[in-house]
């Protein structure tokens, strides 16, 4: 199993009291704007918001190991599994400070469209450069 020093960005997200719903914990659609912000975090390291691209989900899910409550600090990891033409697979996981363990994990393809015509485009050059760049840090070589 992955632990928090396999991912080359590690995203620190404390937890709100809002963020919590009826039932005492934090509520699941939550978790998926802390992944969003590890993965802009991410992407920020990139200066892929400064690209001719945009990026857009594809696809994205959450596995929910244990529940979540405020007061915590998580620490999000995040990496890219997959590399494609025109997408990248990212991985997330999410430790909690005060259980002292992974809470859960998530995946999510990320594709780069054109900002112009809204189409699909090829990942930048100087981005992916940029991918393998962090990724090796962890000595993550991507294919």
């Amino acid at each position: 199993m992955l632990t928090l020093a396999d991912y080359p960005i590690v995203f620190e997200q404390r937890v709100a009291w809002g963020d919590m719903d009826a039932f005492g914990h934090v509520n699941n659609v939550i978790y998926y704007r802390y992944i969003e912000n590890a993965r802009l975090y991410y992407l920020d390291h990139l200066k892929i918001l400064q690209q001719d691209v945009l990026t857009v989900i594809a696809s994205n899910q959450c596995k929910y190991i244990r529940p979540v409550v405020y007061p915590d600090i998580l620490k999000i990891g995040v990496r890219v599994e997959e590399l494609r033409n025109s997408a990248m697979r990212m991985h997330y996981l999410i430790y909690s400070e005060v259980q002292q363990m992974v809470v859960a994990e998530a995946d999510a393809v990320i594709v780069c469209v054109d900002c112009v015509n809204m189409q699909k485009t090829l990942i930048p050059e100087n981005v992916r450069v940029g991918i393998h760049k962090i990724e090796k840090t962890v000595q993550h070589i991507l294919d």
